[in-house]
């Protein structure tokens, strides 16, 4: 946070001082601003990208940063009204409207301002990100043979044998095809197994961003209720009865929001309903490489001990790493693998290979066993942290399980208690929430807050940003 700060007040000063240098003038070198402001070189090349994005200066490798010619007025905007009739006479037309509402989505994307305590986040923090390793492994991928060439469309195939080997069974590379992040892969999952106005079953609650993918392709999500072992079978079968469902999305490890485990007995049970339902069962694995120290061993994933081609298995390597190292995977068997490439090649073409062969190399590298182990560790200090924090200063938020893998808590408000007015009180309290509504496709049986505790830099401004929601809770009594 204290980064992103200094830039935007760097580049501010810079904005102002802009009148003292003439149309193609040339500003100070970045050392001379680094002395004067006394902040990094990083900083002081970020600020002046700012600028240059904004069309204030121009860079010039070797030379410096320019002032560019002074901007001419825009031209008056223009109306389009137009398109209010248009989208809505599109939507007259649709089973089911492809309105889609992004802000769950965006609660965890977007950044709070400086100073507040960022526990609406849905990566991990800076400082526990393998921001060096990543560095070397992009170098190293840059200098490859072919690095720069076009991938196959499938994906590379030893990246293909890499995620292979980490699902089990009999998944082989054949049955991987490399995706741009796990939002991209559920994405041509949905599009691939149900036709627009189909229904497709949810866990409930459930991650926002699968219920805007399932309503963007204009299908229509049926809420199953999870409780601490994962979804109920009982409520699954008479979902699919009840509304001749062909395809099922869940969570098994480490559920979003709730944490919660697919029990063993419940597994069989919910790939023998999904099998005679004739249906498909997306399992998104996001948080498999989030596992607390105090897991204990992992069930496998439900696709190693599917037999019959039920589970399109989803993961990426985008959480445990950084939001920008965007590669993910689908895995299928039978017929279905066909569907699922031609939609992937039809939309995106490839991933782009210098990522691809970066993956390789970060995962292939020493660096990357020490990575996992240490957010392990991290992550288990600071969920502890926050549910010591959160039982002695906020008892009124009830917490029913604590999870050993991934990295937020789901809160239960008191009865009564306003969401919204809550998650307002707290952003003027400096601190930044996830409100649990977008989670629900359908009425919520009480209030909610999804608690991030991977996207703070420790485990005093977990304790700072509880404090702050006290402050929160207590202006609202």
């Amino acid at each position: 946070m204290q980064e992103r700060s200094s830039v935007a007040d760097l580049a501010n000063v810079l904005k102002r001082e802009l009148d003292r240098y003439s149309p193609g003038g040339k500003l100070p070198s970045s050392r001379a601003l680094v002395e004067r402001f006394r902040v990094s070189p990083v900083t002081v090349s970020r600020a002046l990208a700012q600028l240059a994005a904004e069309g204030l200066v121009v860079t010039r490798p070797g030379a410096g940063a320019f002032r560019t010619e002074p901007r001419t007025h825009a031209p008056a905007p223009g109306d389009t009204s137009w398109q209010e009739v248009a989208l809505s006479a599109d939507a007259a037309t649709e089973l089911v409207p492809r309105t889609v509402d992004a802000s769950g989505v965006l609660a965890t994307l977007a950044a709070p301002p400086p100073g507040v305590v960022e526990f609406n986040g849905g990566y991990l923090h800076p400082s526990l990100q393998p921001e060096r390793a990543m560095a070397d492994a992009l170098a190293r991928a840059g200098r490859r043979p072919g690095a720069w060439s076009r991938p196959p469309a499938d994906g590379l195939p030893e990246l293909r044998e890499w995620f292979a080997r980490g699902l089990g069974g009999s998944i082989g590379a054949a049955d991987v095809l490399i995706t741009a992040g796990g939002q991209s892969a559920l994405t041509t999952a949905l599009r691939a197994l149900a036709p627009p106005g189909a229904p497709v079953l949810v866990e409930s609650p459930t991650y926002p961003g699968m219920l805007a993918i399932a309503r963007a392709a204009g299908l229509r999500p049926v809420p199953v209720p999870v409780d601490a072992q994962g979804v109920r079978p009982d409520l699954l079968a008479a979902a699919f009865r009840a509304t001749g469902a062909r395809l099922f999305i869940c969570q098994p490890l480490f559920q979003n929001p709730t944490g919660a485990v697919l029990s063993a007995e419940r597994r069989p049970d919910v790939l023998r309903i999904a099998r005679e339902a004739g249906a498909f069962v997306v399992e998104d694995d996001f948080a498999r490489r989030m596992a607390h120290d105090d897991a204990g061993p992992l069930p496998s994933p439900l696709a190693a001990d599917d037999h019959d081609g039920v589970v399109v298995h989803v993961s990426s390597l985008t959480k445990v790493t950084s939001a920008s190292l965007r590669v993910g995977m689908l895995a299928a068997r039978g017929p279905v693998s066909e569907r699922l490439r031609a939609i992937h090649v039809v939309d995106t073409f490839f991933v782009p290979r210098p990522l691809q062969e970066a993956a390789l190399e970060l995962v292939g590298a020493p660096a990357w066993s020490r990575h996992l182990r240490t957010v392990s560790t991290e992550l288990t200090a600071r969920r502890e942290a926050m549910a010591v924090a959160l039982r002695a200063g906020l008892p009124e938020l009830s917490l029913p399980h604590i999870p050993a893998g991934g990295y937020h808590l789901w809160l239960r408000l008191p009865d009564g208690a306003d969401e919204s007015a809550l998650l307002s009180a707290a952003l003027r309290a400096g601190v930044a929430l996830a409100p649990g509504r977008p989670y629900f496709c359908a009425e919520p049986p009480a209030g909610y807050l999804r608690l991030s505790f991977a996207g703070v830099a420790g485990t005093s401004e977990i304790a700072e940003g509880v404090r702050r929601l006290r402050t929160a809770c207590d202006e609202l009594t």
